[in-house]
């Protein structure tokens, strides 16, 4: 069976851990050549060893989304190094748990860089190389945030408000140029970023399962969940889808009210 992504490669910011990096090994599994951009000096090139070891091409690069300079140059190297460029993913995030009133103007301006900034600077260093192609594909990492408040998140929830908006918009500008793009909006995910949150929490497991309650599917998602469904989004599976969110949340957002009795945690959490 011919693997999806064969001859086709793909830039992953915030690859080396959670989400980016289930996405950089889904990728390289079927087929694609890999560049993992992050911060993450320890977890990235790691991670592009363990690809390699399973006969996978993958490079790291160290990139803060934050700086245009960093953004840029990573997606030089990619494009330099794999003589191309075609899917680009962004699943870089940061988030703070705290009330508005509370934020200093530097905590928003940092979190709004990484969140949404960073895929401005994305588009716009990678625009020359996915025109080249035929067909190229953009997916951003939004949340169920991008739809519905959240409690004590609001600068996170506001940038996911507007990840989906900017994709949109991307959507409509560069589909003349063969890029669809489109925003891939997950609920409660099992990653590190999660598991950070829960440890600030007196009783983790119980912090959990009362979270999970509300998700029909009673269980969290899992970054492999998320990476099926940005690789259904990251090649012609999906011809003819623009513009559009794609929910991978359990359920959580089709009913305002639920009680899951079914609760499934995580092994380490249980």
């Amino acid at each position: 069976m011919a693997k999806r992504l064969e001859g086709q490669v793909a830039w992953v910011s915030g690859g080396a851990s959670g989400i980016g990096e289930a996405v950089v090994r889904l990728f390289a599994a079927e087929g694609a050549r890999v560049a993992i951009a992050d911060v993450d000096a320890e977890r990235g090139p790691r991670l592009e060893a363990a690809i390699r070891g399973a006969g996978g091409e993958a490079i790291f690069t160290e990139c803060d989304v934050a700086r245009e300079d960093d953004v840029r140059d990573s997606l030089e190297q990619t494009a330099a190094r794999f003589g191309g460029l075609q899917i680009v993913v962004n699943c870089a995030e940061v988030v703070h748990v705290k009330q508005l009133h509370d934020y200093s103007a530097t905590e928003w301006d940092q979190l709004m860089a990484v969140n949404v900034r960073g895929i401005f600077f994305s588009i716009k260093h990678a625009l020359k190389h996915l025109r080249a192609n035929s067909h190229s594909y953009m997916v951003n990492v939004g949340s169920i945030s991008s739809f519905v408040g959240q409690a004590d998140t609001p600068a996170y929830t506001a940038s996911k408000g507007a990840v989906l908006s900017l994709s949109q918009s991307i959507a409509l500008d560069y589909a003349a140029d063969g890029l669809r793009c489109n925003c891939l909006c997950p609920g409660i995910t099992d990653t590190p970023m999660l598991r950070h949150h829960l440890r600030a929490t007196h009783d983790p497991a119980a912090t959990l399962a009362k979270r999970l309650a509300r998700v029909p599917l009673g269980r969290a998602i899992t970054p492999e969940d998320i990476a099926r469904s940005i690789l259904y989004l990251s090649c012609e599976d999906s011809a003819g889808v623009t513009g559009t969110s794609l929910i991978v949340d359990g359920g959580y957002l089709a009913a305002a009210e639920w009680n899951t009795s079914n609760i499934t945690l995580p092994n380490d959490l249980s």
